[in-house]
């Protein structure tokens, strides 16, 4: 799939510079031609010829390159691509990407570019774990930008941790799956819920859940990249979607999400319900704040509707219905029950027993159960985990 595809390669100031070698040879083996956009930092750790006899180009850097006028677009760059990889990227070009500082050639090249854009990110374990670190990192994730997880292992400071870059072939094989992938939803309509639902206790309080909706906007990304038109339902969370090709209703309640689901799966070739919806609410609503009068207050509940069920019931022979299932014991079990019970074809079980994923956190690990077995996936980003979701999505469409 990489054959005659134009890659902008950006290498920064990161020890982890010279797999970028390795990196330009597995492309131009695959038939890509490279650009390469180095940093002044990064031409320290790797020189330009070598990167030069490599891709059989010369090397950009600066901006004027000679005193005679001419120089380098960043915009021309931007649009002759394909796609842009920058591997190594450290922390210091992540934050600037994040925030739109282009000092110099290759953040500029970054802020042109047309085509979608791959950060394999290098760097130690106190760097890469920090909060700001993070932060930018999802803030790329949320522009559409594919990250490619470093891996924990041996680091140049002699710890060990999560700051290894990726290696060479997996983050060219990660850029020919994508190529690989790009349209095999074109055409198709889906409808992801996500998120919580806020159910009115009076009119400052509520039931609700822990769910950010992470999960959920990662689906409907990876399915929009992949060509197919999304509606997504989300409850209230913080955060914001790009692609063009993502619809976005946002609701509060089970009752609302209930309403918009049921009407948009009429007209959808799949539904992915991963929103977390709250099971119960208030038989009463209160019109005024509770006042604390009493140490005790009882609150008599009443079962929100079952979207899941009431879509199962709905679907169509040519729709597919994919559910979610978050337990606390007897995963397996309970998930089945719930496949067979709502009429789902299949089912994305996660478990609480799985620290450091689920609620808020940017890693899952999951099973994808369906009537002719089980599939176990290893704990891996969020973003990673959609891939894999529709991945058994695309084979039933």
């Amino acid at each position: 799939m990489l054959k005659g595809k134009k890659i902008v390669l950006g290498i920064t100031g990161s020890i982890a510079a010279y797999k970028a070698c390795l990196i330009i040879r597995e492309l131009v083996k695959a038939g890509a031609e490279v650009q390469v956009v180095i940093t002044p930092a990064g031409k320290e750790f790797i020189t330009p010829i070598t990167l030069s006899a490599l891709t059989q180009k010369p090397v950009i850097s600066d901006f004027f390159s000679q005193r005679d006028g001419t120089w380098h677009s960043h915009v021309a760059l931007g649009l002759w691509a394909d796609a842009m990889l920058i591997a190594p990227c450290t922390a210091s070009t992540l934050g600037k990407m994040a925030n739109g500082i282009a000092d110099n050639m290759l953040i500029t090249t970054y802020l042109s570019m047309k085509a979608p854009v791959f950060v394999a990110p290098a760097m130690d374990l106190d760097m890469y774990a920090h909060p700001t670190t993070q932060q930018n990192l999802e803030r790329l994730r949320s522009f559409g930008n594919q990250i490619i997880e470093p891996q924990s292992g041996f680091l140049a400071s002699g710890l060990e941790g999560k700051g290894r870059m990726e290696e060479p072939e997996v983050i060219v094989d990660c850029i020919n799956r994508f190529f690989e992938s790009k349209e095999t939803l074109s055409g198709k309509q889906i409808m992801i819920t996500a998120g919580p639902t806020y159910e009115k206790i009076d009119p400052v309080r509520f039931i609700g859940n822990y769910s950010s909706g992470k999960m959920g906007f990662a689906l409907a990304e990876e399915c929009a990249r992949r060509g197919a038109e999304v509606t997504l339902i989300a409850g209230p969370v913080a955060l914001q979607t790009t692609h063009p090709r993502i619809h976005r209703i946002d609701v509060e309640s089970c009752e609302e999400m209930y309403q918009a689901a049921t009407s948009h799966f009429k007209t959808s070739n799949a539904a992915i319900l991963c929103a977390a919806v709250a099971d119960f609410k208030a038989e009463r609503i209160a019109t005024e704040k509770i006042k604390r009068e009493e140490d005790d207050l009882v609150l008599r509940l009443q079962p929100t509707h079952d979207i899941a069920a009431q879509l199962g019931k709905q679907k169509q022979q040519h729709q597919v219905l994919v559910g979610f299932a978050l337990e606390t014991n007897d995963e397996q079990a309970n998930a089945q029950h719930k496949l067979e019970r709502k009429n789902l074809d299949f089912i994305v079980l996660n478990s609480l027993r799985n620290e450091g994923t689920c609620f808020q956190s940017d890693e899952n690990q999951i099973s994808i159960i369906s009537k002719t077995g089980q599939k176990d996936f290893g704990k891996k980003s969020k973003h990673e985990v959609a891939a894999d979701i529709v991945d058994e999505l695309a084979k039933l469409l």
